[in-house]
This record gives structure tokens, sequence and C-alpha cells, in this order.
């Protein structure tokens, strides 16, 4: 059945969900607005002439102020003209679903959409793989930057790459309206507004429509620990503020410091919890996000995110129970991911238990140690102990309750760059760039975790991300054979062929480590009875390494993948590999080469 959803709240002028906002009534539009110190508030607009005089609001409890007004109608812009004793200001609708530009004006929005037969639902947590994507570079048809980024039909043209790959999932970087047209989307000036250069509301739900009928959900990046700090039209909404600081919408003492300016909203206010709380649920009702990601949530439970207990933010912990318990009971098959990097529990522990109640949490024990092992200069610098800890790490005894990654946008940016680059600056397309940074890939894709990238990972991209410079798509038939191999490594992930179910289980044996020749070798599996096992063999040396390994059970094990087959590069020196066939009666003991920073993997067909 289609669904054309109307989802333009329709009420009354004393029936209103929230503190502010227009919304569409039957007999015209309703507008409300929370400003208590206001003395007196006027809605203007095109339907009256930008008249402060002609549509003055009433106020009403908490200093919320109403007003409907018949002859407005969606399409038309407006603002609230706000006076506090002497002065008199225009703001933008704090709840604004779209603006003309971050220092425009609002416009009265008709979120009627005809979502057609989307009834998409996000795979579960071990069945993920997500790429992380920046709209406005990721497919821009200009090599350099131009007077506009890319959008968000742009994106669509590129999703039937992204399955054909194995992707099944896009984590989106911020999309709320910011200062200019070039950002990483991490300074919001309008929370509830679509970046009106990417395309807007509709052009962001036409994307995500694109994106399930092509089996990728999407999660949404979103910023609760600040806003702005460019272009805040709720800074000193309604011209009240103290130190002078950011009045209602933000702390206004020292609990206002964040790393981007004093501009943290304050938790501990009813009206501001309920502003981010229905944020969250905006884009999950209006947009059918399947998850959103919480941008570095240490700043919402801390001051300054440096362990002082004096600096915690009680309320801000709790928003996030609030807001992650509610998501969990109105849409248990979506998700929460928080981007915290402390290796903390609690973030993904449960509300029951004192947690934040997060599904899973972005993973420094996996990023920083095996991007140190990737760059190092010399093999004997790789430390195979430190692979060992990333790979067994979990939080709450489940694996998948972390994101395992080499790149994100933090990390391959602000003196940091793409793996190729890390590992040679100079010349990131030679052989050991190419080697080290496919070793990466392999170990996101085994290890115990959801796997991540971020976005032309799959084509070896190098540099650092800009905002102003695209994903250079040449790469892609550049280095066709590492596309092919990520696509490899992504359909054993996902079980495509139906012999590598054990990479989505919980359960890791490391069944070899070898310091010396820097090979090791783990096991992973879904099953209790470990029937359905995969076998991965790593070698981080850049020679040909021979090592007897104990295979994890008997049978005959087929080789799925050779990371140092020639299909993959025409360099790689293509080292022999075939299946392997462990006796009965036999201690399971193989020898096993496995060519220089590469990876073999292993399975045995599963028996119906």
């Amino acid at each position: 059945m289609r669904q054309v959803e109307d989802m333009t709240l329709r009420v009354s002028t004393t029936d209103f969900p929230t503190n502010s906002g227009a919304f569409l009534s039957e007999s015209g539009v309703a507008f409300r607005v929370w400003a208590p110190h206001a003395t007196a508030v006027s809605v203007i607009g095109d339907f009256n002439n930008w008249d402060a005089e002609q549509d003055a609001m009433n106020r009403g409890e908490n200093g919320v102020w109403t007003l409907e007004v018949p002859k407005a109608k969606a399409g038309e812009g407006y603002k609230f003209s706000i006076q506090n004793g002497e002065k008199r200001f225009d703001r933008i609708d704090p709840l604004a679903r779209q603006v003309t530009n971050s220092v425009g004006h609002g416009i009265i929005t008709d979120c009627t959409f005809d979502w057609g037969e989307d009834d998409f639902q996000i795979a579960p947590l071990n069945e993920l793989v997500i790429y992380e994507m920046h709209i406005g570079t990721f497919n821009q048809k200009h090599k350099r930057r131009k007077d506009s980024p890319a959008t968000f039909d742009q994106a669509i043209e590129r999703l039937l790459h992204l399955k054909r790959i194995g992707i099944n999932c896009v984590e989106v970087m911020p999309v709320s309206e910011f200062a200019g047209d070039f950002s990483w989307g991490y300074n919001p000036a309008h929370l509830f507004a679509v970046e009106s250069s990417y395309g807007g509301p509709d052009g962001f739900r036409q994307f995500i429509k694109a994106a399930h009928e092509h089996g990728i959900a999407v999660i949404l990046d979103v910023v609760y620990n600040h806003l702005g700090p460019s272009d805040l039209s709720v800074w000193q909404f309604d011209g009240w503020s103290e130190n002078d600081m950011g009045g209602i919408y933000f702390y206004n003492d020292w609990k206002s410091e964040t790393p981007w300016g004093n501009t943290r909203p304050d938790y501990g206010r009813g009206e501001v919890r309920q502003y981010l709380y229905d944020n969250a649920f905006m884009w999950l009702d209006e947009y059918h996000v399947d998850g959103l990601r919480y941008d570095m949530t240490l700043y919402i439970r801390s001051v300054r995110g440096d362990g002082d207990p004096g600096g915690e933010l009680a309320d801000g912990w709790s928003l996030a129970q609030w807001i992650n318990q509610a998501i969990h009971d109105k849409y248990p098959g979506r998700i929460t991911i928080a981007e915290d990097l402390q290796n903390d529990a609690q973030i993904t522990a449960s509300t029951d238990q004192g947690g934040a109640a997060f599904h899973t949490q972005w993973d420094a024990q996996f990023v920083h140690p095996i991007r140190e092992v990737l760059t190092a200069l010399n093999d004997d610098e790789r430390s195979m102990d430190a692979v060992v800890a990333a790979l067994t790490a979990n939080y709450n005894g489940d694996p998948f309750q972390r994101v395992v990654y080499t790149e994100s946008h933090d990390e391959v940016a602000n003196g940091k760059s793409r793996m190729p680059s890390e590992i040679n600056p100079d010349s990131p397309d030679d052989w050991f760039a190419i080697k080290r940074s496919t070793l990466g890939l392999v170990l996101i894709f085994t290890a115990p975790g959801v796997p991540m990238v971020f976005q032309g990972q799959e084509f070896l991209e190098d540099g650092w991300f800009r905002d102003t410079v695209p994903l250079d798509w040449d790469k892609n038939t550049e280095f066709h054979g590492i596309v092919r191999m990520f696509r490899d490594l992504a359909h054993l992930r996902l079980n495509r062929a139906g012999s590598s179910r054990g990479l989505a289980g919980r359960h890791v044996q490391i069944d070899y480590c070898d310091n010396n020749k820097k090979v090791l070798a783990f096991s992973r599996w879904y099953e209790e009875d470990a029937s359905d096992r995969v076998a991965v063999l790593l070698n981080f040396s850049h020679e040909s390494q021979t090592a007897i390994f104990q295979f994890p059970d008997h049978g005959l094990w087929k080789l799925r993948f050779n990371g140092d087959a020639s299909i993959y590069n025409d360099n790689f020196l293509n080292t022999p590999a075939t299946n392997v066939n462990v006796a009965q009666d036999s201690d399971r003991l193989i020898e096993t080469t496995i060519g220089p920073y590469s990876a073999l993997i292993y399975s045995r067909d599963i028996q119906c």
C-alpha cells in the first residue's frame, strides 16, 4: 500500500505538541513561539507584508505566544517580531522546517510527502555495513569548489554504486541548516531546517526514499552538544541573557563552555529538553531516518570532557537516556549511535543499568591502535598484541555495541589524513600504501563489531577531508580492482554466498599470534556449536610469511578470499593459496603461506 503521509501537524490554537512552530490548521496557519521575557510578539511574513503591527500574538502560560492567521498559507515566508522593553528584533522560528538560508527567514512548510511503498526496515547491527557520507562533497560534478556544494539529488545518482559494493547503510553527516553553503555540518544554525544548499527538506526525503528503494538504510548525524556558533537566531532569542551569554536556549554560566564556543543548550531546562527531543523525533517521524548518530556525546555529559567529576552534566546524561529510551519504545528497530570515544560501557548499557541506552558507539579501542599498527614505518613497530586487543574488545559483553573503522571525517582531517596518505604522504598510490590500506579493510570487515568506512575508502581516496573538495570518482575506475576487493569483503561480511555467516556472530577466538613474523590468525562464529566458523589469517609483514596454523576444526576449508590476488591489483604478488583439507584424525596443523600485508579467509560449506 502506498504511503502518502501528511506529516504536517494540523492543530487548533490550543493544542500544540511543541513550544514553537508554524502549523497548518483548518482555517489557516497556527503560530506558536516560546519567548518568556518578551513584552510583545507579532508574527510577520508574506501574508501581512512583513508588518509587525498587523498580527500581534497572545501570551499564554510559560511565556508561550500563540496566534492563528487565516490568510497565511504554506510556502510563505515568516518570522517572529519580538519586543523586550524598548528593544524590538526579528527572529527565525526555532522550529522552522525550512529556511531561505541561515540568515534569511522561515518558510511555512507542508510536510506532506509521497513515500510510496516505503516500509523499509534497517538490518540488525550485526548485519550492517555503514558508509559515512558528506552530502556536500560526495558526488559533486566539478573537480574544484564552485558556487554551491553537491546535493541530495546528486548523491542519489551514486546509490546503485553503493548497493553493488555491499553498502546497506549510509551515515549522513549533519544536514541541519548551517552558516554559508560549505561546511562539515557540525555548526547547526537551525536544527529543524534541512540545509537549503543541499536541496532542502523535500530533497532529503527524496534521498531517503531512494536509499530505501536500493535497500540502504539512512542514519543521520545530529549535533546536540552545542549549537552554531554563528548565524544563531536562538541566541538571546527573546532579548534576555545573563553574563552576556546565550539566553533562554543556553546555559548562561560556565556550563555553556564547549570546544566550539559558549553555545551548549541548557539540558536542565524543560523547554530546551523538549526542543532537542522534538528534533530527534522529527527526523524519525517526518523523514523516516533509520537511526541517529550523536556527535561527541562526551560534551553532552560533561562540560570539558576532562574527567573532572565536578564538570559532569547529569542533565545531559538524563536527556540522552530520555530520547534513546523513547526511540527504543516507539521505534524498536531503529538505532542510535554515540561518538564518545572514551571506551565507556555505560554509553551502550540500558537505562535499567543506569546507561545512556545507545545501541552502539564509535570505538576508540579499535580505530586508534589499528591506524597506529598500519601506519608504522617499520614492521618491527607493528604490535600484534595491539591488534589482538582491538579485535577482542567489546562493551557489556557485546562486540556489536561498537563501530569499527579506520577512517571517519575526524580521523582524516584536523592534521590527519586518509590511510594511503598516512602510510606514504609522498606517494599514496604506491604498493605499501595500497597494501596496508587494504589490510585495514580486511580488519574492518572481519573484526567483531559494526563495520564502517568513510566515503571514497572503497577506491582508496587519499589526502585529507575538506568540505570544499569533492570525492575524486576517477579513482573508482583507476582502482577498480580495489573496489572489487571491497565488494568481496563486504559480501563476505553479509554472507551473500551463504558461506561466511560466522562473520556476523559475536564469538571470536585468537588461533595464532607471532609477533616476530607479524602473523595473526583468528576465527569468528555465529552458532553456538561453531559449525559456521570463519578463519582469518593475516600477515602484517612486507614479506610473504609461512607459518603452521592449527585450523579451528576438521573438514574442507575453502579459500574465500586472498588479499594478495592479482585480480585486485596488477602489482600484487598473487601468492598462491588453495583450499585446505584438515583430516579427521589429524592435529589440524597446516602449513600456510600468506602474501605480504595480506589476508586469507577460509570457511567450510555449511551443511543444511
